[in-house]
């Protein structure tokens, strides 16, 4: 029983860290484009310079 003096208040303070922590990415645009990142890897951005050698971008 005296165990749940200690795990409440600890889990309470747990659950407000994750939720500070989903709202401050929430809000500075980390959730913006879902979709972009998982199309961007389908677009072959590889150019063939002069020498033959694959240049990135």
């Amino acid at each position: 029983m005296e165990a749940l003096y200690l795990l409440v208040p600890l889990s309470v303070m747990l659950v407000g860290l994750a939720l500070w922590v989903f709202f401050g990415a929430a809000e500075s645009g980390q959730f913006e484009d879902l979709e972009g990142p998982g199309l961007r890897i389908l677009v072959d951005d590889d150019r063939v310079g002069a020498d033959g050698a694959a240049e990135h971008r």
